[in-house]
């Protein structure tokens, strides 16, 4: 048989990718109560990711009154890099709110997508 080939494998690790404040759908309420679940599951993880990206309503988890802010905080303390968007900043009304992380664009954002080895969304 012909030999399998198959292109190297990203670099970029695991990135945890969030673009909503809620898991799943239905009802929000229980969709907010899941999403703080798994960004506090994803800190206890023994793999960590390389980097959780927020976007859209996913800011608002790392911003003031966020009950994942803490959550986010213990990731970004081992080692996880925190980026949410600032376009969606912006949009929001979320400037200067910011408690966790660093505030990136959407080059950034594809570009650690695009090279990343491993992408998890909720």
């Amino acid at each position: 048989p012909a030999p399998v080939c198959c292109p190297p494998a990203a670099d970029g690790g695991i990135v945890a990718v969030i673009s909503s404040s809620c898991m799943g759908q239905g009802d929000d309420t229980l969709g907010k109560l899941l999403m703080k679940g798994f960004v506090y599951a994803l800190s206890q993880q023994e793999q960590l990711p390389r980097t959780v990206l927020l976007y859209n309503g996913g800011a608002f988890l790392s911003c003031e009154g966020s009950d994942s802010v803490e959550d986010l905080r213990e990731l970004e303390a081992q080692g996880v890099e925190i980026l949410t968007c600032g376009t969606c900043l912006n949009h929001y009304g979320l400037e200067g709110k910011l408690q966790v992380g660093g505030v990136t664009n959407m080059y950034e954002i594809a570009e650690r997508m695009t090279g990343a080895r491993l992408l998890v969304r909720p």
